[in-house]
């Protein structure tokens, strides 16, 4: 239902016939490594996942991790807020080697954790580097408060993971590599759906926007974060500079992206007794 009316929403902004007219303008040879970069992406927090499965001794080998995460990707697709293939697994993998239900969940809390705090990050840097249309976001409150969230992002979630995950300590920096190397990969990915587009301008003001409706789509509103991220894109978009029909289009082609890319697990078998190692 928030589905619905979040599309609605989105769709009653814009002008529909421009939306159409761009999407007949489309590159569709940047969306070739568009793909392979969200592939990239999911690669790499894939591996992140792993790194705190190995933590609390749950053994597994990066193909069939990977296997297990695009199944899991392939629940999220249908449930609010992306969290049916964070239970999923959760389930499968209890079932399968007996794992604590507590550790699982953990690994899984603190896989988004880890991206959240990856995109938040990469926001405070953005928000320095663009220029908003709103007189407060020019202030040097602003500026200092965006250069010490810079600042003290890494070492919070350090003390966080130190109290509240301590099993997972030993993983601290690696996973967190991997987070950065997941979200550097989908901007770099939304970069070239920005090309598709024939966007050449504002490219870090999108971005900004992009990973702002990131966390939105996190949230468990709507189905796969649809509508969310399209609205985050049409509010946004008179103070980041951007123009509203090319984000929203920008936000569905990524939408289409994943899950053309989450629909593959669907396909996707898990064999643990042969994939162990």
């Amino acid at each position: 239902m928030l589905t619905g009316l979040a599309l609605y929403l989105v769709f009653r902004k814009i002008d529909t016939t421009q939306l159409l007219d761009l999407v007949k303008t489309i590159h569709w040879f940047w969306l070739i490594p568009a793909v392979l970069l969200f592939i990239l992406s999911k690669v790499a927090t894939a591996v992140r996942l792993n790194q705190y499965f190995k933590n609390i001794g749950l053994i597994l080998s990066e193909k069939l991790n990977f296997r297990l995460y695009l199944v899991g990707m392939f629940y999220n697709l249908f449930l609010p807020g992306g969290i049916g293939g964070d239970g999923y697994k959760v389930y499968l993998l209890n079932k399968e080697f007996k794992t604590p239900v507590k550790k699982l969940l953990q690994a899984a809390l603190l896989d988004r954790l880890g991206g959240l705090v990856a995109i938040v990050f990469l926001l405070f840097g953005l928000f320095l580097l663009v220029d908003l249309d709103l007189e407060f976001f020019e202030s040097s409150l602003w500026n200092g408060l965006m250069i010490a969230g810079l600042i003290l992002t890494i070492p919070g979630f350090w003390l966080v993971q130190k109290l509240v995950f301590k099993d997972f300590l030993p993983s601290f920096w690696s996973a967190n590599l991997w987070s950065f190397a997941g979200q550097i990969a989908q901007l770099i990915c939304a970069w070239f759906i920005l090309m598709a587009l024939g966007i050449d301008e504002k490219i870090l003001a999108y971005q900004l926007v992009f990973l702002l409706s990131s966390i939105v789509a996190v949230l468990p509103l709507t189905i796969g974060g649809v509508g969310a991220r399209e609205l985050v894109f049409v509010y946004a978009h008179q103070y980041a500079g951007i123009e509203e029909t090319a984000a929203v289009a920008f936000s569905l082609i990524f939408f289409l992206i994943t899950a053309g890319v989450s629909l593959v697990g669907a396909f996707v078998k898990v064999r643990f007794n042969t994939s162990i190692g």
